[in-house]
């Protein structure tokens, strides 16, 4: 707009344009306007609509089914029994539920085997929590929520092994490795060790501990806190020998697993990062996984 330059232009006229501009400027802006990077009234109705509270389109009207392993293992459970609220995975999940409005009396658990839950087909359950890492691959079978936990790997060791001494990953290459089958442990160990054996394959964490209490493997590689349950109450003469590097781009995380295309995929995760932005999922990482002061990382 080019400017006015006309002097018989009246002061009156110039306050009526300005009048005229304001009330032009007020009713093209929306109501309002939320603060930058926060979501809008109109958005979070929407995001309500579509999440309604206790009436989401779950297996079972009123019940949230959530679906785990058997067994399960601390830290992530307690006592094999997920439904107690004890371990991190178990109180990240009735966070959850509560943040899409279902209480803990309308919560039921169902036992699902690791490779099944994330295999292609109709699932018995809402959402699975079982330190499912979230890759590209397994997102072509199912659905992941926004993740609840970054993680790395660990090298977990007898502590009169050879290797149980390494402090650098080349210092690994020579050892015999073992990981359970279909997990991220066991791409790393391939991806960031590359050792001159091909590493062993085990069908469970518990066999892979057996093969390492055997002798059969030097070393196994497991998320970092597993390998801190692993050394404190499994294997008496056990070590971590130092954590993975993370690596570059986006760290390890784990997410819920839900069917392809499930309805309940973005509420889900609209509930975990509610309870991110609110700290909850800090605050119970802090209460039920224990900090990485005794596993140097190794470079």
């Amino acid at each position: 707009m080019r400017t006015l330059h006309n002097p018989r232009v009246t002061i009156l006229s110039r306050a009526g344009l300005i009048l005229a501009a304001t009330v032009l400027a007020a009713a093209c802006a929306p109501a309002d306007a939320p603060t930058a990077g926060a979501p809008s009234a109109t958005a979070s109705a929407a995001a309500a609509a579509d999440c309604p509270e206790g009436a989401l389109p779950t297996l079972t009207a009123g019940t949230l089914t959530i679906g785990t392993d058997q067994p399960v293992y601390q830290p992530w459970y307690v006592d094999d029994k997920p439904e107690n609220g004890q371990g991190f995975e178990s109180a990240v999940a009735y966070a959850v539920a509560d943040q899409l409005g279902y209480p803990k009396d309308k919560v039921a658990w169902t036992r699902v085997p690791f490779n099944a839950a994330i295999q292609p087909g109709p699932k018995p359950f809402d959402l699975n929590l079982t330190e499912f890492s979230i890759t590209d691959e397994r997102k072509q079978a199912v659905d992941f929520s926004a993740p609840y936990y970054d993680v790395k790997q660990a090298v977990v060791a007898l502590s009169d092994n050879p290797f149980a001494g390494s402090t650098t990953i080349a210092g690994l290459a020579g050892a015999r490795l073992g990981a359970q089958v279909g997990t991220t442990s066991y791409d790393a160990i391939n991806a960031v060790i590359k050792p001159t054996t091909p590493a062993a394959v085990f069908n469970t964490n518990d066999d892979a501990k057996l093969a390492l209490s055997n002798g059969q493997v030097d070393a196994i590689v497991v998320d970092l806190p597993t390998a801190f349950f692993i050394t404190s109450a499994e294997l008496q003469n056990s070590k971590i020998v130092g954590q993975l590097p993370a690596g570059t781009g986006t760290p390890e995380q784990f997410g819920a697993v839900l069917d392809k295309g499930s309805p309940l995929t973005s509420c889900v995760s609209q509930a975990v990062d509610a309870l991110r932005s609110a700290g909850t999922l800090t605050a119970l990482e802090k209460q039920w996984l224990t900090a990485a002061g005794s596993a140097p990382e190794l470079t």
